[in-house]
């Protein structure tokens, strides 16, 4: 069974419409003013003003790779993060790493490590699962290219954007 509601009759100020109206126009004539005597901005102005200190600590960028202290590549190359991305942006081809060398342990080293931005949803799950803290999410949003190409990152353009971290990684540590 249906169940009928009252609406209360609306009031003679209600039916004219006329004092809402005069209330949306005050507000706007109070931005306006406001605006005028520079008590709030408009826009940003992007080129010479940037995010970049209003960001969030939770803020979600460009995913990018990271070397050591040492200039070392932290990555083993374990494809986690290829395996785990859901847009499947990441493409990684994995290499041996040569039988005399003291880091032989590790066995693998990106050969290849692409990541498709147009593709990227910036979920951070990469970031997530690394073992090896080798990969990280930077506080970068302006990310820009002329075809998509431009758009697919190699290693060597994320390490250019990851730079170095300090800290303790696995694949140096003599005790793992």
């Amino acid at each position: 069974m249906a169940i009928t509601i009252q609406r209360p009759p609306l009031t003679l100020k209600e039916k004219l419409y006329v004092p809402a109206i005069f209330s949306g126009l005050a507000t706007t004539l109070k931005h306006l003013v406001n605006m005028l005597l520079g008590k709030t901005h408009v826009a940003m102005q992007y080129p010479e003003e940037k995010w970049d200190s209003h960001l969030p600590s939770y803020y979600r960028g460009a995913p990018a790779l990271v070397k050591d202290e040492h200039g070392r590549e932290r990555c083993v190359a374990c494809q986690l993060c290829e395996f785990i991305c859901p847009p499947r942006a990441i493409t990684i081809k994995p290499g041996e790493i040569a039988e005399g060398d003291k880091f032989r342990k590790v066995e693998k080293f990106p050969q290849a490590f692409d990541i498709d931005m147009i593709r990227c949803i910036y979920c951070g799950l990469c970031e997530e699962v690394c073992p090896e803290q080798a990969i990280f999410l930077q506080k970068q949003y302006a990310i820009t290219g002329l075809s998509r190409a431009e758009m697919v990152h190699d290693k060597e353009k994320l390490y250019e954007i990851g730079g170095l971290k300090t800290g303790l990684v696995h694949k140096w540590n003599d005790k793992k």
